[in-house]
């Protein structure tokens, strides 16, 4: 399938460079117009993060789909929020609305203070056992025309029926993140994406290789489409964008008052992806083309934070390294939400999407010569001729 892009949707124009502290707690206007520049800049999805005192993603979705023509709706969903055939139901209503544009990204939960907030006291294990039989149910609901019982270890119910059904054949694309082993093999027995935050290359590698073979494992015929996101530092030198980069480092470190989910991120993170991110950040700054990890730190490995500095060539060669790792969605959002997506659009997306063709072009190229070259072949006498 081919590359898309993927950003994020927040309710109002604050950032973490640029709080506005007098904003709306939702601005309608605001998300009109950053979600329809996503829309005519070429991004594919947005994604409606989730947090225990946030926002309603649905609402908030269902809003941006009826401003939209095209951008596919990421639900992020807690299973301990919303009860699985109360979900998929939702799901389905979303994406009936939207015309077939609704996925949902699974969030396990990675933070034992963050889950109790809302009543969730399980253990990761169980957290990964619940969402693994969560995922079953919904799409037994999404796909089964007849009402079906379930006894399972954390849901149980009686003849469900679930009337409304997904636009495009009998699901809706699941996505599942994570760095654990609990999350490799869930998401690669049963997600239809898997996302991944920047790490190095090769440490990609890894983890792609073993998300695969979880699929392999499970018998799947298919893998999981592989998701990975990074906060791009654009300028139009490199000389700029470093600059640049520096001087977001230094209003991450001193804003305390943006970063306020440092009251629940303070000493080491419970989840692994981020504990993995602080651990590479101790290898250097600056890891393959352009990935700088000094934003990692400044932010406790918080949710999405590894940087990529350089200028649009840059920035997009470096994302074609993933591409070429098996990377088929890419998201990417900076520190300035609006003014970002239209310069990525401008001038990240259309190289990536050049680079991605003179790729397929050498491709083609060489399997074309490839007969020539064999038939060439065939007019060389043998030696023993």
């Amino acid at each position: 399938m081919p590359v898309e892009f993927i950003s994020a949707t927040f309710p109002n124009a604050s950032t973490e460079l640029h709080p506005v502290f007098d904003a709306p707690s939702v601005d309608p206007d605001f998300i009109v117009r950053y979600s329809r520049a996503l829309d005519d800049y070429g991004f594919k999805y947005t994604l409606l993060p989730y947090d225990a005192g946030g926002f309603d993603p649905f609402t908030q979705g269902a809003y941006i789909a009826s401003v939209t023509k095209n951008l596919k709706i990421i639900i992020a969903l807690r299973p301990n929020t919303i009860y699985p055939t109360v979900a998929a139901k939702a799901l389905a209503t979303l994406d009936q609305l939207s015309n077939g544009r609704a996925v949902v990204h699974f969030i396990a939960g990675g933070s034992d203070v963050e889950q109790a907030r809302e009543g969730d006291f399980l253990t990761k294990e169980q957290r990964y056992g619940r969402l693994e039989e969560y995922i079953k149910i919904l799409r037994r609901a999404w796909a089964s025309p007849e009402p079906f019982d379930w006894e399972g270890t954390y849901y149980k119910f009686k003849n469900y029926s679930n009337r409304v059904r997904p636009v495009n054949g009998k699901t809706i694309p699941v996505s599942v993140g994570g760095s654990s082993p609990e999350a490799y093999r869930v998401g690669g027995s049963l997600a239809d994406i898997f996302g991944l935050w920047g790490e190095p290359l090769k440490d990609t590698k890894e983890q792609i290789d073993r998300i695969y073979a979880e699929a392999e494992k499970a018998g799947r015929t298919d893998r999981p489409r592989i998701w990975v996101t990074f906060r791009p530092i654009l300028a139009e030198t490199e000389e700029l964008a470093w600059a640049k980069a520096h001087r977001t480092l230094d209003i991450l470190n001193g804003n305390k008052e943006a970063l306020t989910y440092r009251s629940f991120a303070a000493g080491e993170p419970q989840n692994v992806g981020s504990q993995r991110l602080l651990e590479i950040a101790k290898r250097g700054d600056v890891q393959d083309r352009a990935l700088w990890y000094p934003t990692v730190t400044a932010t406790n490995a918080r949710g999405a934070s590894t940087a990529l500095v350089g200028s649009p060539q840059t920035l997009a060669d470096a994302i074609l390294d993933y591409v070429d790792l098996g990377a088929e969605l890419i998201s990417i959002r900076g520190y300035d939400n609006y003014n970002d997506v239209v310069d990525y659009g401008r001038h990240i997306l259309p190289r990536v999407y050049e680079g991605i063709k003179e790729r397929e072009a050498k491709g083609a190229s060489a399997e074309t010569a490839k007969p020539a070259e064999a038939a060439a072949a065939d007019k060389v006498p043998s030696e023993s001729a």
